[in-house]
């Protein structure tokens, strides 16, 4: 049996969080290696595993993989997760970019300082209900399927609920205005966020006690930094 994938990063979201998403979409077990100290890191570094010296780091096939895109492409390669031919890749791509965009944003709100953090929050509202997710309202409305890309599930679906969940922690009724994307009383049964929390293994992933994240809260951040730093 192949080794689980082990996932080297500190214990929050960051950007491994959209791995752990990814891999826990495809039904793929993973073991996590906690970076607790900068000693951690240095120690990953000098032992040469950090291609340019940063985390996240993946083992997954024999491979010391880095860079977060890179590691995403393959795991939805590999899953089936990535579309059945280069358009449909191509697609995908440029969805998933986007969504890194808008998830980099709302990623980065927690470390805004305190007298900056309701002008990030406003940034943050503007681009989701201006620029993104009117693309995703817009792209399920046209062609009036399911999934956003060739009627099949792929990481651009996984990587929209999650960044949809993300920004719902930011402000609850950020989706007001996209009904094909938001669960309300009378949308329940065919919105996107219903449709794809309900796929067993991302149901699964936002069971309590699963390998996803909590939001990081403030009081963490030193610890956080201080890794890195």
């Amino acid at each position: 049996m192949a080794a689980k994938p082990k996932l080297h990063y500190p214990n929050g979201r960051g950007r491994m969080e959209s791995i752990r998403w990814l891999l826990a979409a495809a039904g793929v077990e993973f073991d996590e290696c906690f970076l607790e100290t900068k000693d951690h890191l240095t120690k990953l570094k000098k032992d040469g595993f950090l291609l340019f010296q940063q985390v996240p780091m993946v083992e997954i096939d024999g491979m010391k993989m880095v860079q977060t895109r890179a590691i995403l492409n393959y795991i939805a390669a590999k899953y089936n997760l990535y579309g059945k031919d280069l358009k449909e890749r191509a697609l995908i791509d440029m969805y998933v970019e986007g969504l890194l965009d808008l998830n980099e944003l709302i990623m980065h709100h927690c470390i805004q300082p305190a007298d900056k953090k309701e002008q990030h929050l406003a940034t943050i509202e503007d681009k989701a209900t201006n620029r993104y997710f009117p693309v995703f309202e817009k792209v399920l409305k046209d062609h009036g399927q399911d999934f956003l890309v060739g009627n099949q599930f792929s990481r651009a679906d996984v990587q929209l609920l999650e960044t949809i969940l993300m920004a719902e922690e930011c402000k609850p009724d950020i989706l007001a205005q996209f009904p094909l994307l938001q669960v309300t009383e009378w949308t329940v049964l065919m919105s996107f966020k219903a449709r794809i929390s309900n796929i067993p293994t991302i149901k699964k992933f936002l069971q309590p006690g699963s390998q996803r994240k909590p939001p990081l809260k403030e009081e963490d951040l030193p610890k956080i930094m201080k890794i890195f730093h």
